[in-house]
């Protein structure tokens, strides 16, 4: 990452300034929180494709029946919470319960998950939000860097996660069940419904990154969402986590995800197009794969 900062900050004055490590920040805490629920996830050996459209229908829920139906602002957010997590639940309960693979269900649920979201918000953004769900975009400084409570929450969600996975028996069970899921079955362990708790938690750890979004945005945008499976992806496996499951650091995905905000961000500045940060976005996934997949072989 420092040889990145180098390599933006010899292209571009803005880059080290103040007001553009706040907007890398703001950019960060969304594919940050999704990268947690991923994390989860992969840890165990599996995958979620469906990450960004639970973010995107859990934000539309939340913002449309605010706005439009004139709900509670605070049950509106409850209720897009409880989309987001219903599905990450639906997810949990094919793979568990159907024996499906995760790559299939859960592109089966991204794409339903975006028919409902087109279907529901009519492909419109809503906008005029309450207060209520711009409150995490909210900023304070922190010297010459305006830091959104986003933020704040994103970075305590993580030390709760990694408090989780480091001290908790469920967290070594995380980690047991991606190493070998036979062997952590007959030690006792109800594998299955440890992945069902998994992948239920991952739903509502995405539609809390919808809340942000959300917050971050000021819209309700029925097109969010749509990279951020790819981005979620990067940031775990640059920060040391396993694809193959079992291994891996809740703290490098956050240091993987500050990755992907910085190289998005230079390159922005540097006026390369979005189409192209995505081509690089899945280099570097590719480049971080092999690199794991030599490691494992050497070990």
């Amino acid at each position: 990452m420092f040889l990145a900062c180098a390599f933006f900050t010899s292209q571009s004055d803005r880059f080290l300034s103040g007001s553009n490590f706040s907007l890398i920040l703001q950019q960060v805490m969304v594919v940050g929180v999704v990268a947690i629920g991923q994390t989860l996830v992969i840890l165990t050996a599996g995958i979620d494709l469906s990450c960004g459209m639970l973010m995107a229908i859990g934000s539309i829920v939340m913002t449309k029946l605010a706005v439009d139906s004139e709900m509670n602002p605070y049950l509106a957010i409850l209720c897009g919470l409880l989309v987001s997590t219903a599905f990450g639940f639906l997810n949990g309960a094919l793979i568990t319960r159907v024996k499906l693979p995760p790559f299939i269900v859960t592109l089966g649920t991204l794409n339903i998950a975006f028919a409902i979201t087109q279907i529901y918000s009519k492909s419109q953004t809503i906008s005029a939000l309450p207060e209520a769900l711009e409150y995490f975009g909210r900023t304070f400084r922190v010297g010459q860097t305006a830091v959104t409570y986003g933020t704040v929450l994103m970075l305590i969600m993580y030390l709760i996660a990694w408090f989780v996975l480091r001290d908790t028996a469920p967290g070594r069970h995380v980690y047991a069940l991606g190493n070998n899921a036979e062997a952590t079955r007959l030690m006792g362990i109800d594998t299955a419904r440890m992945l069902l708790i998994v992948y239920t938690l991952a739903g509502l750890v995405y539609g809390i990154a919808g809340l942000l979004l959300v917050a971050r945005t000021g819209v309700g945008d029925p097109q969010a969402g749509q990279t951020d499976n790819l981005d979620s992806i990067t940031a775990v496996v640059l920060g040391g986590t396993s694809l193959f499951g079992g291994r891996g650091n809740i703290l490098g995905t956050l240091l993987g995800a500050l990755i992907v905000g910085v190289f998005r961000n230079g390159l922005t500045l540097m006026g390369v197009a979005s189409v192209y940060q995505i081509l690089i976005t899945g280099i570097l996934v590719i480049l971080a794969v092999a690199t794991d997949q030599l490691s494992r072989r050497k070990g």
